[in-house]
């Protein structure tokens, strides 16, 4: 008789105040690995997922809803393979928490990998776990992150991230991204893209894509004409979008509209139209089969090269090979440059 391997224990943290689908986003996500492995009869390890709490009692999550946990911390599997830390509104109040953080540690210490969800990256931080690593949060809770914990080289923008056995993602379903990242890790790309289709998710989200659309990345400015310049690059993308060009349709200096846009968005007006173009540029790549150097072209960037420099400052890969990964149909995709 074959011999089945034993399932990885899955442990979520939870506590009062988290946020729903920070729990019940990966938990489905693993849960959906078991059931592929049941259904198809791989030998791989399966799962055992489990929520934990300080005191195993049911918890009213941040939208209302009620949770019942499988334990308390004495419950936990005596071997964790991956210990997920959920985030939400009660987030502070836990990482206050000198029991819970030092279980935390102790359990990481021991686990093959740990992860954070949105702000449940204060929990990671509090135990120590840290400090001199990268990390992500939430981006709105980003800044407080990094100013209560300076050790921590905070970066706002990846939807996930990893450095070593530590694992932080972004806020809500960027729980579920990083989720399928650690069972194709642990499986293989086929089982997490089955699992995506299951629930309907995109297995294309790679971690170092920004949290937000570009659209939403910069702050909406108060006077109309700069809005109006927003409206425009999105939607004239291959035009001339120089400063000079954006400054006479805002009917201000070119000095003065550069200075206002950053003012009132956060971002230069070159930064922001390099966003759009990329952003446009993604989808092209993933939904269509059009030859790269087209694809820059109408994106605005001019050339395929132009477009490879931006691609690798902004997600460290070229054109071609965010297709091949990203693309429903692979490296058959289309003809390929850069």
């Amino acid at each position: 008789m074959d011999h089945v391997p034993a399932p990885r224990q899955i442990a979520i943290l939870a506590y009062p105040g988290v946020q729903s689908l920070d729990v019940t986003g990966p938990l489905e996500v693993f849960a959906g690995a078991q059931q592929l492995i049941e259904a198809t009869g791989r030998s791989a390890r399966g799962y055992e997922i489990r929520i934990l709490s300080r005191d195993g009692a049911p918890l009213q999550t941040s939208s209302g809803l009620t949770v019942v946990p499988h334990g308390d911390l004495r419950d936990a599997p005596a071997e964790i393979d991956t210990l997920i830390v959920a985030g939400g509104l009660g987030a502070s109040s836990a990482a206050a928490d000198d029991a819970l953080v030092d279980w935390i540690l102790q359990v990481a210490s021991r686990a093959r990998r740990t992860a954070s969800v949105c702000t449940g990256a204060f929990l990671l931080a509090a135990a120590g776990l840290l400090d001199g690593r990268r990390a992500t949060t939430h981006w709105a809770s980003a800044a407080e992150l990094a100013r209560r914990y300076p050790a921590v080289d905070v970066d706002p923008e990846p939807i996930f991230l990893r450095d070593g056995p530590i694992w932080t993602s972004a806020g809500v379903t960027a729980g579920m991204d990083l989720a399928l990242a650690l069972v194709e890790e642990d499986l293989d790309r086929d089982a997490a893209l089955q699992i995506a289709r299951h629930l309907v998710l995109f297995l294309r989200r790679p971690g170092n894509q920004s949290q937000f659309s570009a659209t939403l990345a910069a702050q909406q400015p108060e006077r109309e004409p700069l809005r109006e310049v927003q409206r425009f690059v999105v939607e004239h993308i291959s035009e001339d979008l120089s400063v000079e060009a954006l400054a006479v349709r805002a009917h201000m200096s070119p000095r003065n509209f550069a200075r206002a846009f950053r003012a009132e968005t956060g971002i230069t007006p070159g930064r922001y139209v390099e966003r759009v173009r990329l952003e446009a540029a993604r989808r092209l790549l993933e939904d269509t089969s059009e030859p790269v150097a087209a694809i820059a072209a109408a994106c605005g960037f001019g050339t395929s090269e132009t477009m490879r420099r931006a691609f690798l400052r902004a997600l460290g890969v070229v054109p071609a090979e965010y297709r091949r990964r990203y693309h429903p149909a692979g490296s058959d995709a289309g003809t390929v440059a850069a």
